[in-house]
């Protein structure tokens, strides 16, 4: 505190007692005049002297705020000329009224005013336009932390290069932690000779351990299928870049000596946590190896995978034990229950129709009632055929209900069974799965990242032809209770014949024994046909969507309806199967509107060397290796042609190292 002010603030208590000092010579004076007057001259010497000094401090306080304004206006100049901060006025019209000389030196010029930010700085236009407070931006190969003060049309930039280089560097060093996986070791070594074993060991382990050198990996075998290794995310977003040839290599190099060795590999990143990054290989492994094997998934904490690879067919690996300790297990849950609810996906086809029935007959079978949940406003035209003659069924029938009646009979005790998908977003009605807490999945897809949570009970076999081929071995192993009815058996077939193509698609030695026990059970060949008849309306429809069809890549077909027509899913499906069939083309695909509300449908398919699993995965969508669609909103059918072509490109990229 200044000097004069710390007087002022002692001298206010004698100004109190000048006060009373003349109060008392004015009664002073009614007794004694003559010493009131001596007394008003002895108190006015002081009060002269005070106010002379009151008066002279008034002055220098006076002084003392104007130099202090002075000085802060000095300072106020100063720090807008000199601090590392920049600042930046501009107009309405996106032109720079002022800029203080630190900004001005980032873009090597003595004055920045004048010039418009298109010339200087574009990247700022969508931020001042959508009045975005602060956003990390880049300007000249330097990143500045851009505060926005719109009303004053003011702009502060903040240096961060140096923070986020070091926030860079942190992330890039942080641990990954992989599992590789040998997806058919024992099945392959099994037979072999320990020549031979040690052989394709040393092979295998040579080519995993100069992989693992060249990307600077620490790589140690843990077991005979199963490899650990750590590096961290720099070296991991090499290796995304590059997709991971190792995939390639180890097809590649096994296949010459006629072994199919492939690899699977799960990642976990994302965190510094070491027990997470396991937990998180481990369950992109189990993605990965879930999706058929031959690929990498990587996960991070928030949920989000990323997959590579996952080129090849899957081998069939299911056998008859895993079928029928699948079977028991689901047994035990029905007869533990108090009903048992099946719902299959959205525009449901004979495949989920038709499993749905055979979970429907095992349940009768451990003598629970079982109802099937079914939209019978999204039926295409063999569903729909079907569902005719099971309408003539009044049991069979009288157990297929609506989304709202299953809300209504679920109670506590409840088993459902989801067939044919295992994605929450494409079930009839997903309310079941929050009301219902024991939930069975039982699906012949690949994988996808969006999964069921918390399910009793999981079979999902990619290997098989269809979720009917899966359900029908179940039946084989049931307590014999009842007689399967034709009908039922028939609809299960249907769901084969309709996924294989008339078993000539992901077709193998299990799928002709289901049919053939199918078959032995009184299935309708004849009927399955008159289910799966179409209409000359759709074939005209079928064949103009042909027609459109134009090569993108060396055999990739790709056909597109117009703007005006709406076509069904199973109708594109169709046209992309009947695309195949045609000389030259190995993958088709074929988009066209849904409906009127800008859903564009993309079906597609391949023989097996283009995996359009992955090429739909990239537009949101998934599916099988040789069998695959999407569904895109908000956009045109030349947009979502546009979409498509990017995507094949991306896969095709690198010499299809995807």
């Amino acid at each position: 505190m200044p000097a004069f002010i710390e007087k002022r603030s002692i001298r206010y208590p004698f100004y109190g007692l000048i006060g009373i000092t003349v109060v008392l010579l004015i009664v002073l004076t009614y007794y004694n005049w003559i010493l009131s007057l001596i007394g008003l001259f002895l108190i006015t010497l002081p009060l002269y002297y005070m106010f002379d000094i009151d008066s002279r401090q008034r002055k220098e306080m006076e002084d003392y705020i104007a130099t202090l304004s002075y000085r802060v206006k000095r300072v106020g100049e100063e720090a807008l000329m000199e601090m590392p901060i920049g600042i930046m006025l501009i107009n309405d019209d996106y032109f720079i009224e002022w800029a203080n000389p630190f900004l001005s030196s980032y873009f090597d010029a003595d004055t920045l005013i004048g010039k418009s930010l298109y010339e200087i700085g574009d990247t700022l236009i969508p931020l001042i336009k959508q009045e975005v407070e602060t956003e990390i931006i880049t300007l000249h190969g330097r990143k500045f932390r851009v505060i926005l003060k719109s009303e004053e049309k003011l702009l502060y930039f903040f240096d961060v290069t140096e923070q986020k280089e070091i926030e860079k560097m942190y992330h890039d060093d942080r641990t990954v932690i992989a599992i590789i996986f040998l997806d058919n070791y024992d099945e392959l070594t099994q037979g072999m000779d320990d020549q031979m074993r040690g052989s394709i060991n040393n092979m295998v382990t040579s080519t995993l351990n100069k992989w693992a050198q060249d990307n600077g990996i620490f790589l140690k075998r843990i077991s005979s299928e199963r490899f650990i290794a750590v590096f961290n995310e720099a070296i991991l977003l090499l290796l995304e870049k590059g997709k991971f040839p190792v995939l390639d290599e180890i097809r590649e190099m096994t296949s010459k000596q006629n072994i199919s060795f492939t690899l699977s590999i799960g990642v976990g990143a994302g965190t510094p946590s070491l027990p997470e990054l396991g937990v998180l290989a481990q369950s992109s492994l189990d993605l990965a190896l879930g999706r058929g094997g031959d690929q990498v998934a990587i996960k991070h904490p928030n949920g989000k995978v990323k997959f590579f690879g996952g080129k090849t067919n899957p081998v069939e690996k299911r056998t008859r034990v895993r079928a029928r300790v699948i079977s028991h297990a689901l047994k035990d849950l029905i007869t533990a229950s108090d009903k048992v609810i099946i719902m299959g996906h959205k525009n449901p086809d004979m495949d989920s129709v038709g499993s749905s029935i055979g979970i429907y007959k095992v349940a009768q079978m451990n003598q629970k009632d079982a109802y099937i949940v079914l939209n019978f406003q999204e039926m295409d035209g063999a569903v729909h055929r079907l569902m005719g003659e099971i309408r003539q069924q009044e049991q069979l029938f009288s157990h297929f209900i609506g989304p709202e009646e299953a809300l209504e009979i679920a109670t506590e005790k409840t088993l459902l069974v989801i067939v044919d998908t295992h994605k929450p977003a494409l079930v009839i009605e997903a309310r079941l799965l929050n009301k219902i807490d024991n939930v069975v999945v039982i699906d012949h897809h690949r994988r996808g990242e969006e999964f069921i949570e918390n399910p009793v009970l999981v079979y999902m076999e990619p290997y098989a032809s269809s979720t009917s081929e899966l359900v029908t071995e179940f039946l084989e192993y049931q307590p014999k209770r009842g007689k399967i009815e034709m009908i039922e058996a028939t609809a299960l077939l249907a769901g084969i014949v309709v996924d294989t193509k008339s078993f000539t698609l992901r077709t193998g030695a299990r799928t002709f024994d289901a049919a053939s026990y199918l078959r032995g059970q009184g299935a309708d060949t004849i009927l399955v046909q008159k289910f799966l008849k179409e209409s000359v309306d759709t074939y005209i429809k079928r064949s103009k969507l042909i027609e459109s069809v134009l090569f993108y890549h060396d055999g990739i077909a790709i056909a597109k309806g117009d703007e005006t027509d709406v076509h069904d899913q199973v109708l594109l499906a169709q046209a992309a199967d009947t695309l195949l069939t045609m000389d030259g083309v190995a993958a088709s695909f074929v988009i066209a509107k849904r409906n009127n509300e800008g859903l564009i449908g993309i079906s597609a398919r391949s023989l097996g060397n283009v995996n359009v699993q992955i090429i739909m995965e990239k537009l949101q969508g998934g599916g099988h290796l040789t069998n695959a669609a999407t569904q895109l909103t908000g956009i045109s059918l030349i947009e979502a042609e546009q979409q498509l072509k990017l995507a094949i490109e991306d896969y095709f990229e690198g010499g299809k190292k995807e």
